[in-house]
């Protein structure tokens, strides 16, 4: 679609290109392979005529169509299609007329002669040309009607994706504004850090992250922004590791960030004397990897509705409308206490992260520490 002056301005359709097409020459290519096989300078006449009476079918189409059986009015559909064909052979035969002044041959005269045979042939063509024309409003009407859908849906996924994305900035700026109330409570000298990062994330939440998708170096550095101000106020084992060129790549933004807060949520808030959170973001193969493995504490209820919190659930949402086909989202529960193990879940467990972590010492320490491990590939369509 194009716009003029805010009006939408709809190119014409191939297969409403054809038909119009059709309309100009199958009347005129029927009767010169018909009447004049080897008459070809009778051929561009029958074209010029056609050609003449193409902006009457085109009116048919878009106005007594359009207009009347379009809007199921046939009281005035009916007498407006009578009509109309009236006019035309009128036309028609006026045109004939006056091409019989020109000198012709016998076959030509017979042709253009006006008479019972010429008025039904030149009928029957009116009908056929009628009959196309009405199929190409058809067309038009229900590829209109298509591309009408195709934008509502659009529209739709638009406005859900910014409702939930609104949900997300002031989930993510609530948090970030307690960590910062924590700071001045305590008269740290990490708060002025943490504001001026928290200036960075406001100007990416403001100004940067309102297209449809962003570098994935800027989401990183929000990302990033995210640890440093966590890092100042826990004390942690925290890891963010990047993979892979990142430099060419678009996406669309707060995908990760809820995955994060959720695992630091879980790292932070338990009783663990040295808790851990390792995140990983691994670009390769056409897929971009985020891996986030925490110390908890937590039993799996507590884990269970952790996962149906607000931020995971409106991230799962981002997913389903972003990436319908093309997104796995892996959540690993592992027991809080040895006797409460279930050997198929810690055999499955063990399985994925040998696969997402290969280094068996690491593995051991994670299992061992009861481990909450969250793992999201998705894969990054063209822009």
């Amino acid at each position: 679609m194009e716009f003029d002056n805010d009006r939408i301005v709809k190119r014409a359709y191939k297969i409403e290109l054809f038909y119009l097409a059709l309309l100009i020459l199958i009347n005129p290519l029927v009767n010169s392979i018909t009447f004049f096989l080897v008459d070809f300078r009778i051929w561009p006449v029958l074209l010029l005529v056609n050609l003449a009476l193409f902006p009457a079918y085109v009116l048919y189409s878009r106005f007594i169509v359009a207009k009347f059986l379009f809007q199921k009015k046939y009281v005035w559909f009916i007498p407006a299609t009578i009509t109309f064909f009236c006019l035309v052979l009128m036309l028609i035969l006026g045109g004939y007329s006056i091409i019989l002044n020109f000198p012709l041959l016998e076959t030509e005269k017979n042709y253009f002669f006006v008479s019972y045979p010429t008025i039904i042939r030149e009928g029957v063509w009116i009908v056929v040309n009628m009959a196309l024309a009405t199929a190409v409003s058809f067309i038009k009407e229900a590829l209109d009607e298509k591309d009408m859908l195709s934008v509502l849906q659009k529209d739709n996924t638009f406005y859900k994706l910014r409702y939930l994305r609104a949900q997300l900035n002031p989930h993510f700026l609530f948090n970030t504004l307690n960590s910062i109330y924590s700071l001045s409570l305590q008269k740290s000298d990490k708060a002025p850090e943490v504001v001026v990062r928290l200036a960075d994330i406001m100007r990416y939440l403001i100004y940067e992250c309102n297209e449809e998708k962003i570098p994935l170096n800027k989401e990183i550095d929000f990302i990033r922004n995210y640890i440093e101000i966590e890092k100042l106020r826990y004390s942690a084992d925290i890891r963010f590791t990047i993979e892979g060129e990142t430099g060419d790549i678009m996406i669309e933004p707060f995908l990760f960030i809820s995955f994060i807060e959720n695992g630091f949520k879980h790292a932070l808030n338990n009783s663990f004397k040295e808790p851990f959170i390792y995140i990983t973001l691994k670009v390769a193969a056409g897929r971009i990897v985020l891996n986030v493995i925490n110390s908890s504490s937590a039993d799996l209820e507590a884990q269970a509705k952790r996962i149906n919190g607000k931020g995971i659930t409106s991230s799962k949402s981002l997913l389903e409308l972003l990436y319908p086909d093309s997104y796995d989202l892996d959540i690993i529960q592992t027991e809080k206490e040895e006797s409460r193990e279930n050997s198929l879940r810690m055999h499955n467990a063990k399985e994925r992260l040998e696969e997402l972590y290969p280094d068996s010492h690491t593995l051991d320490v994670i299992l061992k520490n009861n481990t909450f491990a969250v793992s999201l590939i998705i894969k990054p369509r063209a822009a």
